[in-house]
């Protein structure tokens, strides 16, 4: 494996968009539009929000192979082969983000919070009127700004960064997939350190100057996500 460059990464990120500009850019508003379930039910939205980061991973192996490949793929075969594995790792994330929050609420007093994990309706006028569409973005996508720095954190912590794409397209196990994945990390930690604090900073700017801008940053880490992997795994041995 040679050494990778954060700077190569992103750049070819942010190719993907000219090369597949429909698809990519459908695929952010579909996740936009998905991530309002939020404000009804935080579990839901935190479960759709990874769900989508995750099945973006599938969709950027689509685009690479529609556009460069001699027999391209259909969408169907992307979202079909990323979703059941998707709601999997999000289903995890779900759950430590459930039990921290108890524990959280259990030394606070606030068990009424318990339940609201699920069903909190807040769409409502109220929330609603007299705001700017950047405030209303910044209520709507809040949450899914810190749940993508919660799956960075908890990727780095539990798993890999390559967990999910080696699972994915390599048909690797868990343990496979730790173990390779923490492997080409290691031999890349500044690239690494570097995309990572790049989406955490960006998810930190979405939450209050650039609300609007979070299904672009989740489908870009989506893509980074692949690249990386792509860059590592499937063209440098």
């Amino acid at each position: 494996m040679k050494k990778a460059k954060f700077s190569h990464w992103l750049k070819q990120s942010l190719l993907f968009v000219s090369r597949g500009p429909w698809v990519w850019a459908g695929y952010t508003l579909f996740t936009g539009i998905l991530m309002t379930v939020g404000r009804a039910s935080l579990a839901l939205g935190i479960l759709v929000s990874v769900t989508t980061l995750f099945v973006g991973v599938g969709v950027a192996k689509y685009i690479d192979l529609k556009y460069s490949a001699e027999n391209p793929v259909g969408f169907y075969w992307a979202v079909n082969k990323s979703l059941p594995l998707a709601v999997l790792a999000a289903g995890a994330i779900m759950v430590f983000w459930f039990v921290f929050m108890v524990v959280a609420n259990l030394f606070t007093g606030e068990f009424y919070k318990i339940g609201q994990f699920f069903f909190f309706w807040e769409l409502t006028p109220e929330n609603l009127n007299q705001k700017s569409t950047r405030e209303i973005a910044d209520w709507i996508y809040s949450y899914s700004d810190i749940t993508l720095m919660f799956t960075l954190l908890m990727l780095t912590t539990f798993a890999s960064w390559y967990s999910y794409p080696l699972m994915l397209f390599k048909n690797y196990s868990w343990s496979q997939a730790i173990e390779e994945g923490n492997y080409a990390v290691s031999r890349n930690q500044n690239a690494m350190y570097k995309m990572l604090g790049f989406i955490f900073a960006e998810a930190i700017l979405c939450t209050s100057v650039t609300p609007l801008l979070t299904p672009v940053l989740y489908m870009l880490t989506s893509t980074m996500m692949y690249v990386s992997y792509k860059g590592i795994f499937e063209v440098n041995k």
